[in-house]
């Protein structure tokens, strides 16, 4: 305790909450009708991605490197939703506002681990496509089942390391006023510019987060695509073109529906009202798990032959 009381300053206790309040969203008529939006869309999230991962899991012809990382992605939207809704739903549909100082951290570590590893996992995708289509003769000899197990797997566990860092940042400060989070969960953010104690190091590691989990991987995929669209513009037809760009289609569906919501909201973010920001971020997280199964479906000529055939 000595030790904590020098680091906050002399003046100030240590604090640590025994619950933090959620607030979510305040002032907004027919709310509870929004919540129950949530359920069914939960529900789609968790049937669709099943599905996904049950079609690539017991069909042999769908166990490539391209499908392991779709396989993972599917988890992870299960992972993250599964983390997020529920306990979601529980706070605001039954007005369970109070959380646990435990439990609120250990909220906040599952719901960062999932969105980073949909965005990594966007990036593992993406370099399946640039070989495919830069170095198709190579393409066998480059992206093997090993390599991108190997790859997503190093993904997880950098995602798991920052966040927890981040969580070890949480646990350095003192909640000494106000324990109320302006957010629909716990908030990175929100969380920090509560204590009473300097947070300097969790804004760094918010700005590390962000470039390391947002930005370098936009990036990549953004560069990933200059060089496909340098390539097929070598390519001889047109035909030859769109067939070949046909294969990013749901890739690039996938990273329209993760990525664009988000620069939004960081966009205009702050000349927004808080309502309207917390409810524009409430639908960044839940719709991208509900539509990835469902586009890579509908996208993916191995998927829908599959069905097919089932059926």
């Amino acid at each position: 305790m000595n030790l904590f009381n020098s680091a906050l300053g002399k003046n100030i206790t240590f604090v640590l909450p025994a619950y933090f309040v959620i607030s979510g969203f305040s002032g907004i008529l027919n709310i509870k009708y929004y919540y129950v939006f949530l359920c069914f869309v939960y529900i789609v999230t968790v049937l669709g991605n099943t599905v996904v991962m049950a079609v690539i899991y017991f069909d042999h012809n769908l166990r490539t490197p391209k499908y392991i990382a779709v396989f993972n992605l599917a988890l992870v939207d299960l992972f993250g939703s599964s983390a997020l809704m529920p306990k979601l739903l529980d706070i605001f549909l039954f007005n369970h506002r109070y959380i646990p100082y435990n439990d609120c951290l250990t909220f906040f570590f599952f719901c960062y681990s999932s969105l980073s590893m949909q965005s990594f996992n966007l990036v593992a995708l993406s370099y399946d496509r640039l070989i495919a289509i830069i170095f198709p003769l190579h393409y066998q000899v480059k992206v093997t089942h090993r390599f991108m197990l190997s790859l997503i797997a190093s993904f997880w566990v950098f995602v798991i390391t920052v966040v927890l860092i981040a969580v070890g940042l949480l646990t350095r400060l003192s909640f000494c006023e106000s324990v109320v989070i302006n957010s629909y969960f716990c908030d990175h953010g929100q969380l920090y510019r509560l204590a009473c104690n300097d947070y300097t190091p969790n804004v760094v590691i918010a700005f590390l987060l962000m470039a390391l989990i947002l930005w370098l991987p936009l990036a990549f995929i953004v560069l990933s695509y200059v060089c496909i669209c340098y390539a097929l513009s070598k390519v001889a037809t047109v035909q030859e073109r769109y067939k070949a760009f046909k294969t990013c289609t749901a890739h690039l569906a996938l990273v329209a529906i993760y990525f664009l919501p988000i620069l939004i909201t960081f966009t205009i973010g702050s000349k927004i009202h808080q309502n309207a920001r917390i409810l524009n971020l409430s639908l960044t997280s839940i719709f991208p798990p509900m539509l990835n199964p469902i586009i890579y479906v509908l996208q993916t000529q191995e998927i829908k032959l599959h069905m097919l055939t089932v059926h």
